[in-house]
């Protein structure tokens, strides 16, 4: 077996670093947000962001096994190395990955700061100075916009066309000019909730919504639409061929994650683009969406499927068959600023997901004085490291309550 650990004995002069710790903490946002901090012997403390869920923060703890001692400068390496140790425990796909992603991201963060370098340099480059972000907007409720913020229309039902549009607006006058809804509803299990096929009814209803939102935004605005792995091969395409005539940035996750095939057959028999990735694991599964062009945009998650080294390898191979990497992203700023840096070094990234606009305290989790988002669009940090720092009084605030937090 292959052994990743530390066999180096010679380090350049303030590059002789060990880790001390690894350890994680549950925040209780729109999701449950799992951040990670890296403990040097240094003084310097890197931070980073697993994607949520649970069993997360007990695999990133479990790694203090062997990485305490180990030099955090080498990210990549000790990346393999966490997949080979817990190699047992499911490593080279799934949560196991998930957590490595997590603590991965905050090895960056220490590296960027003892080398004294922001993380997109570290990653090869910038391309840019600012990065795009997408709103995904929800409309469970329907309401109309006042002067004073939401008028819910008395007895509406949710998720009409109404209220898309109504939500549409006010998040385009926010400032962004790209935004994405869900349009998987509670009517598609009508008049079966197993089989995944779209009656007439609820492919005509989403039909209606998405003319409403096109209606109500414009033609410049980008506009995308998430169908969370729900329907059949047959169903996917005729909604897909259905939506053409919007000019949409993209449909999202048509079909359920697992089979390539029947994401490729999708592609093949509609013009609307097409986009998933956020359910895949490193490189290798990602290349396979490629392959063929399964997909017209490659949206994977750094914080699940392997960090910001193994998302820049699928950049990599999406920009060599001229797709966009579009990150998906629902973490916490910690995350979300990750994939700025990310974005910011990849020369075919195009928007970054955003997705937590219930959350008012959401800008909060770091110490800054401006918003992080100003018209749609985050300024790349040039700080060393990830260009952060937590606000830890709000993250002690929003602990999942049941967890400890960090120590």
């Amino acid at each position: 077996m292959r052994d990743f650990s530390n066999h180096s004995t010679e380090r350049p002069a303030g590059h002789d670093v060990e880790i001390t710790g690894v350890e994680a903490a549950v925040v209780d946002g729109n999701f449950e947000w799992n951040l990670v901090k890296v403990h040097t012997d240094a003084g310097v403390t890197g931070i980073g962001e697993a994607y949520r869920g649970g069993g997360v923060p007990e695999l990133v703890e479990y790694t203090n096994r062997f990485l305490v001692g180990e030099n955090p400068l080498d990210v990549e390496r000790l990346f393999r190395y966490i997949v080979q140790e817990m190699s047992g425990h499911g490593g080279t796909t799934g949560k196991v990955v998930t957590a490595a992603s997590g603590i991965e991201i905050a090895l960056w963060d220490v590296a960027g700061k003892i080398l004294d370098v922001p993380v997109y340099q570290l990653l090869g480059s910038r391309y840019r100075d600012r990065v795009r972000i997408y709103c995904d907007c929800h409309a469970g409720e329907a309401y109309a916009v006042d002067e004073g913020g939401f008028t819910e229309y008395a007895n509406a039902e949710a998720y009409t066309p109404d209220a898309y549009a109504a939500e549409a607006e006010r998040v385009v006058d926010m400032g962004f000019d790209a935004i994405k809804f869900d349009l998987d509803m509670e009517r598609d299990n009508e008049p079966d909730p197993y089989n995944g096929r779209l009656s007439n009814a609820a492919l005509n209803h989403k039909v209606e919504v998405v003319a409403a939102v096109r209606e109500a935004i414009g033609d410049e605005i980008d506009l995308a639409f998430d169908c969370h792995w729900d329907y059949t091969v047959e169903s996917a395409a005729r909604l897909a061929r259905a939506l053409e005539p919007y000019d949409l940035m993209w449909l999202e996750d048509v079909v359920p994650p697992e089979e390539t095939a029947a994401q490729r057959e999708v592609a093949r028999r509609t013009k609307t683009p097409l986009a998933t990735g956020e359910n895949r694991f490193r490189v290798h599964e990602l290349t396979e969406l490629l392959d063929g062009y399964a997909v017209d945009v490659i949206t994977p998650d750094p914080t699940t499927c392997g960090g910001l080294a193994e998302s820049k390898r699928v950049a990599d191979r999406a920009e060599e068959r001229y797709v966009p990497f579009s990150p998906h992203n629902v973490c916490s700023p910690v995350g979300t600023m990750a994939c700025v840096h990310l974005c910011a070094a990849v020369p075919n990234a195009d928007v970054l997901e955003y997705h937590a606009l219930e959350v008012d305290w959401w800008d909060d989790v770091l110490e800054r004085d401006e918003p992080i988002i100003t018209d749609g669009y985050i300024d790349v940090p040039t700080d060393p490291g990830l260009g952060i720092e937590l606000d830890e009084s709000v993250v002690e605030d929003h602990v999942l309550p049941g967890t400890d937090g960090f120590d």
